[in-house]
This record gives structure tokens, sequence and C-alpha cells, in this order.
């Protein structure tokens, strides 16, 4: 049975999932959301594998603070191999290098094994194998006319890989799989070479990181995590290297998330720069700033391609069955085409950073603040209209709180911009719209009797995102309506030790599982309240349901703490590494 006991490699160019045996059995080329030539993860037929002819048991780590994955493989006669995976990623030539590659070097550590290399990538999502084609040192895999050819370069006997033949390992060997490019070196040379520069990369970058002093392991593995999940090429950031991973089982709720969400980028950007990695927040900068300048009058959709692109059409596949069997599988997410209104204080909240921070080399200035002003007045004259809401229902729309905050959000950060670039007059502007937004949320979303707020204005339901309220500044942490909030979520959105995010039904019927950001939202809120030991008990509570490599899913179900849904993903990792930095004990505090 498949389950989501994997490890990600990836070097903001592809991603990859490796199984505890050492299979990859999801990657995409040339790109996230390419056609996966290995899909396995959804009962495909595509799968890289390391083999060993008896094998009997095999372990699995990163190597510490990279993403470098190296598995071990043992055979009932004492035989072991190690398999190390990368996607090569590091400076050369004064610019960072993120070539299409995946590199796996197979190395003996003990007696004498024998291996077996099963290569089989696919095409049109799994439809069909590609051709094959060989040389001295290399195998391609062709597809149709439009399809990218494939391309294997090693130093293992070529019959062994086009045959699936075993064979005795002496020493290491090394297979890079990319385009069908040329190497002009001896594949083992480039492998250590590769090896060695990334492995000193992730180092450095490592080591730049501010990050808090307890549950430092789990925090740098986060932040690597959604390193690999910038597409460097534009700076776009996905929301996770998987499609259609279900959210519960059997729920229908699969979704294809290889995409970029303003708001899941901008909990990216935010966590980030939080741990001083700010790079990432200029290069999505870039990316938001095209948008806006390819679109009209400052209008947002909830989510773009990784280039930019305005479409992503969603269509079902019908050649793979889906995870575990449990099918659509969809490519494609027709969200692009709802209305969310949060979107334009998402893209501020992004861009705020860069006019504060002197340590960057290209600060915000006045030219920046125009460009952003159009996202401000969108957003002030669509705060108390219906939407989608951030949850994405695609049966309904309502005016939901989140968004309106998310609007005042956008305004108040315009004037706070405009006052700290000496610019008076749009300074009373901006804070004149974000005065009059916060009365009418203040007025329309409270329930005196609930003693809280509601989910839409006017409403009577609770969901998970009014956590969020003191974080984003809209309320401070002591206001009663705060205490309230979090005391009403806790009696009807928890269960177990979990948070849902809502739980009415919706397009779907009612959420089975529970999604997991939320829950750090929950004990983000403790913490601010002053209930330190509950909400450190309940983070210690959700980092034990990471997989062996410190890595989280979408949803979890609150019995049996499976994961479920979409993985990586990015909204839960960005959740760790805020709750983290608010309970840990301070550095000058700690010893």
């Amino acid at each position: 049975m498949t389950s989501l006991d994997l490890a990600l490699i990836g070097n903001g160019t592809i991603g990859a999932l490796v199984n505890p045996a050492g299979e990859i059995v999801w990657g995409c080329f040339p790109r996230f959301d390419g056609d996966p030539a290995f899909c396995s993860l959804l009962v495909g037929p595509g799968v890289f594998a390391v083999e060993l002819v008896d094998g009997a048991r095999q372990e699995q780590e990163y190597q510490p603070n990279t993403h470098i994955l190296v598995t071990r493989l043992f055979d009932a006669a004492c035989g072991a191999v190690e398999v190390t995976d990368f996607a090569p990623r590091f400076r050369q030539f004064g610019r960072l290098f993120c070539p299409m590659m995946l590199v796996r070097r197979i190395r003996r550590i003990a007696g004498n094994p024998r291996v077996r290399i099963r290569l089989r990538p696919t095409y049109g999502y799994g439809r069909a194998l590609r051709t094959t084609t060989w040389g001295s040192n290399h195998v391609r895999f062709e597809g149709e006319r439009a399809d990218p050819v494939l391309r294997l370069t090693t130093d293992v006997p070529v019959t062994a890989v086009v045959e699936e033949n075993s064979f005795f390992l002496e020493d290491t060997v090394t297979l890079l799989f990319g385009p069908d490019e040329t190497v002009q070196e001896a594949a083992g040379d480039i492998g250590a070479r590769f090896l060695a520069e990334t492995a000193a990369y992730w180092h450095e970058w490592v080591r730049s990181l501010a990050i808090p002093f307890e549950w430092q392991d789990a925090v740098i593995r986060a932040a690597i995590t959604l390193q690999l999940n910038v597409f460097e090429d534009t700076g776009a950031i996905i929301a996770a290297v998987t499609t259609s991973v279900p959210e519960a089982p059997g729920s229908g709720r699969n979704w294809d998330y290889r995409f970029c969400w303003l708001r899941d980028a901008y909990f990216v950007i935010n966590a980030l720069n939080r741990l001083g990695a700010t790079q990432t927040m200029e290069r999505y900068l870039s990316y938001i700033l095209n948008i806006v300048a390819d679109g009209t009058a400052g209008t947002l959709q909830p989510l773009y391609g990784i280039t930019g692109h305005r479409s992503t059409e969603e269509r079902v596949v019908d050649s793979l069955p889906g995870y575990r069997g449990m099918g659509p599988v969809r490519v494609g997410n027709d969200a692009y085409r709802q209305v969310q209104h949060d979107v334009y204080g998402a893209a501020i909240l992004a861009a705020t950073h860069v006019f504060f921070d002197r340590r960057l080399v290209r600060r915000g200035d006045e030219a920046l603040f125009r460009r952003l002003e159009p996202l401000g007045e969108r957003a002030a004259a669509l705060f108390d209209q219906p939407d989608a809401g951030l949850w994405e229902l695609r049966g309904a729309a309502r005016v939901h709180t989140f968004s309106s905050v998310m609007c005042w959000a956008g305004c108040d950060r315009l004037a706070r911009i405009a006052g700290q670039l000496g610019l008076a007059d749009r300074a009373a502007y901006w804070q004149g719209h974000a005065a009059r937004i916060h009365s009418g949320v203040c007025e329309r979303a409270w329930s005196a009797g609930r003693g809280s707020f509601t989910a839409t204005l006017g409403g009577d339901s609770l969901d998970a995102s009014l956590l969020r309220l003191n974080e984003l500044g809209f309320l401070p942490d002591d206001d009663p309506r705060i205490a309230g909030t979090v005391r009403a979520i806790g009696q009807e959105l928890r269960r177990g030790d979990f948070i849902f995010r809502y739980v009415e039904p919706d397009d779907f019927g009612p959420p089975a599982n529970a999604f997991l950001v939320c829950t750090f939202w929950y004990i983000n809120a403790l913490c601010a309240l002053g209930r330190r030991d509950e909400a450190r008990a309940l983070f210690e509570n959700v980092l034990a349901c990471r997989n062996r490599h410190g890595l989280l899913a979408e949803h979890i179900d609150p019995k049996t703490r499976e994961q479920w849904g979409n993985f990586v993903q990015t909204y839960s990792m960005v959740g760790l590494i805020g709750a983290a930095i608010r309970l840990s004990v301070r550095w000058d505090q700690a010893f």
C-alpha cells in the first residue's frame, strides 16, 4: 500500500519523491508542472528503482542540512549499497545552476551485492512507455514529437539498464537523468563534483538562516523544503509538487497543486523572511509585478501557472487510477477562474517587506508603491463583495471575513509604506480606506451571541482562518474578541488534537480530515493568549505526525494520524516554522 512516507528531492526546477525503498515514484520533467516521467505514486507505470537481489531491508535519511537523500539497501547475505539521490543546485559562473537533472550515485558499502536498475519513464500521464534507443553510455527515451526527449547518461553497462539485468556492484556507479543533452565529462566525475558543490551550497544556505533555538532540525528541514518549491526561473512558488493525492479516502477532493497561489506564496515568503532568507521574496516580487503588468486595472486571479500564465485549465486524465486507486486524477486547476478577494492583500503583503528591510540591495521605492496602489484600489472596492474564499468553495459565494480582513491588510500596509516613503497624503488616503474596512468587518462579522467572529459577514458559522486576525494585525493579541474567537473555534472545529478548517458540508459533503496548517494557526493563537504550555503540547503532537523525513502533507486523519492530500504541502511547512518561532525559547535566554 502506498503511503506518504516519502522524501522530496529537487532544485527549484524539478521535484521528485522517493519512497523508503529508494524508488522515485513521482517526478515531472522538464519542470514542476510538466508531464510526470515517474508517476507510480498515482498507480502509474513510471518508476526509477534501484534494487538489491535478495533485498532484506532498507534505511533512509537526508544528509544533515541538505536535500541530499541517502538510502541504504541490505541483502540477505550481508551485502549493502548506498544510493545517494539529489538534484544539482549551486552557484556557477556567477549565477545559480539548477539543471533539469536527477543524479543517483550507487556505492557498495559491504559484501558482494547484486544490483538491478529499473528505469521506466513514461509520458502522457502514464499513457505509454517511451521509445528507447541507446549508445555506448547513454539511453534515450522518446515520446511523441512534442514531448521532451529524456536521456540517462551512466557508467553502468547500458544493456544492464535496458534489459534490467542484475550486476555485481564493485565500487560506485552514477546515473544522470535529464534532458537529451550530451555530457562532456565522465558520469562519475560529474556526479561526484555536483554532489560536493550541492552539499556545499545547502550548508552555506542553512548557515545564513536565523532559526529559533528549539526544534532546529524541524525548522531547517521545513525551510529547505519551502525553497525546493520555488521555481527559480520566474520566482513562482508552487503549493506542492503533486497532483490528485486526495484530502481524504474516496473523497473526490483531488486537486492539482503544481501552481502558484498568491495567498500560499505570501505565507511562504513571510516564513522565509522571518528566517532571514529574503532572496526568495525578491524573486517572487518580480513574478508578481510581471503578472500585475500583464493584467487589467489591478485585477488578480487566485493562482497562476509557474511561468505567469493566467490559464490553468483543469481536466481529468483516465490514464492514471490515482493514489491508492482513488481517482480522479486532475491536471490543471479551475480555481483560477474563481473570485477570491484576499489575493489583493496577499500580493501587497508579500511586497511590504522590501520597503522596510535595510539589508536589501534593491529596496522598495515610490515607483514600486505606485504599482501596488491599483491592487489596493481593488481591495478597497471589493472587501464587502461575495467571493469563493480562501477555501475555494466551488458551489457558493459569500462575503468571507478572511477575504475582507486581507483587503484591510492591503490598505493598511499601503498606508504604512506611504508613511515610510514620506508620502503623507497617500498614507492618509490608504489609512482612510483601512479604517472604513476595519469598522465594517468589526460591525458585520462579530457575533455577540457567539462571542466570536464568524466566517462570513453577517453569517453564523466558523472557519479556522479567523485565527489569523491577530497575526495580520487586525486586532491585538489581548483584544477579548480574539480570545472569544479562539475559544469558539476550539469548541467547534477541534477534533482530538487537530483543527478542521470548517465542519459544515461543502460541495463534497462534510470534511473528513483536518487541514494541518489550521492546527498551527490554533497553536499560535494559544501562544498569543498566554497558553504556552498547551500550545507547546499541541505543537509537539503535530511534530510527531511528520513522516520519517520531517515532512507534512496537507491533511491528517485526526484518529489514525495518517497524512493525506498533496505532498509536500508548503502551507503545512510554513505553519511549522511560524509555530516554532513563536514557541521557542529565545537564544539569549537559552543558556
